[in-house]
C-alpha cells in the first residue's frame, strides 16, 4: 500500500473517531482535558525516541500516568478539573522541551512529535487506530445510555444508584486513547483538532444528539481527505492542511447554526 493510501486510510480512522471520542468531548465539555493530554504527552514520546522504542508506545503509556495524576489532583479540595488539566499540561510540555533540549541529537526530530504528518504513518499505526476505533464503538454499545444519563444529569445518576467512576473511566479511556493514536498522523499539537472540530461542528449543526456522531464522522472523513488532497496538490504541510480545512469547517457550520438560531 503506497503512502498515500495509508495517510487516507488513517484519516478516514480518524474521523470515524471523532464520532465517537470527539462527541464525547464535546458533550462533557473536556476538550481543555483533551488538549492538555495531548501536550502533556510529549516527554513520552521524546523518553522513548531517545530510548529508540515505539513512540506511541511512550505516548501512551505517560498519557496512563498524567491521567491517573490528574485524576488524583482533581480531588484535592478547591481544585477542579480544569485546573488540575492546566497544570499537567504546562508540566508535560516543559519536560518534553526540556528533555528535548537537552538531547539535540535526538533521532525523531521534535515537530514530528508536534504536528507528526500523515504521510508518514505506518501500517501498525493504522492497525492501531483502527483497533481504538474497534475497543471505543465497543464500550459506547455497551455503557452509551448510562453515559448520556451521567453527562447530563450526574446528580440523577448517582440517585439511580450508578456508580460515577466505571463510566469516567471509559470516557477517560476512550479519549485518552483516541488522543494518542492521533498523534503520529497530526502530532500532539493538532491531533485534538481531528478529533474535536468535527464533533463541535456537528454539535453546532444539530441539537439531536443521535446526530451528532454520524454528522462529526462524516465532517472528519471529509475534512481529513480534503485537507490531504490540498497538501499534495499545493504541496503543503498535510498536518498542517488538514487542521485548517477542519477549522474552516468548523467555522462555516458554527456560523450556519447560528444563523438558524437568529432565524427562529
Amino acid at each position: 500500500m503506497s503512502y498515500f493510501a495509508l495517510a487516507s486510510l488513517e484519516l478516514v480512522l480518524l474521523g470515524l473517531l471523532s464520532g465517537v471520542a470527539g462527541t464525547l468531548i464535546v458533550l462533557r465539555r473536556r476538550s481543555f482535558f483533551a488538549v492538555a493530554l495531548s501536550h502533556a504527552t510529549f516527554p513520552g514520546g521524546v523518553v522513548f525516541a531517545l530510548a529508540g522504542w515505539n513512540l506511541l508506545i511512550g505516548q501512551a503509556l505517560f498519557a496512563a500516568v498524567l491521567v491517573l495524576a490528574m485524576t488524583v489532583l482533581a480531588r484535592i479540595p478547591g481544585q477542579g478539573r480544569q485546573v488540575t488539566s492546566g497544570v499537567v499540561l504546562s508540566f508535560g510540555f516543559a519536560l518534553g522541551t526540556l528533555l528535548a533540549a537537552l538531547n539535540p541529537g535526538l533521532g525523531v526530530p521534535v515537530e514530528a512529535l508536534l504536528v507528526g504528518s500523515p504521510l508518514g504513518v505506518s501500517v501498525t499505526d493504522v492497525v492501531v487506530t483502527a483497533s481504538v476505533l474497534v475497543a471505543a464503538l465497543v464500550l459506547v454499545a455497551v455503557f452509551g445510555r448510562r453515559m448520556l444519563f451521567h453527562t447530563f444529569d450526574p446528580v440523577g445518576f448517582a440517585a439511580a444508584g450508578f456508580r460515577s467512576w466505571p463510566i469516567e473511566l471509559a470516557v477517560t479511556g476512550v479519549i485518552a486513547a483516541s488522543v494518542v493514536v492521533a498523534m503520529p498522523a497530526v502530532g500532539a499539537i493538532l491531533g485534538v483538532a481531528v478529533l474535536i472540530a468535527p464533533a463541535a461542528a456537528a454539535r453546532a449543526l444539530t441539537q439531536r444528539l443521535e446526530w451528532i456522531p454520524v454528522i462529526s464522522a462524516v465532517l472528519g472523513i471529509a475534512g481529513g481527505l480534503i485537507g490531504l488532497w490540498i497538501s499534495r496538490e499545493f504541496s503543503i504541510a498535510a498536518g498542517g492542511s488538514v487542521g485548517l480545512v477542519l477549522t474552516a469547517m468548523f467555522l462555516v457550520c458554527a456560523a450556519w447554526g447560528a444563523r438558524k438560531v437568529s432565524a427562529r
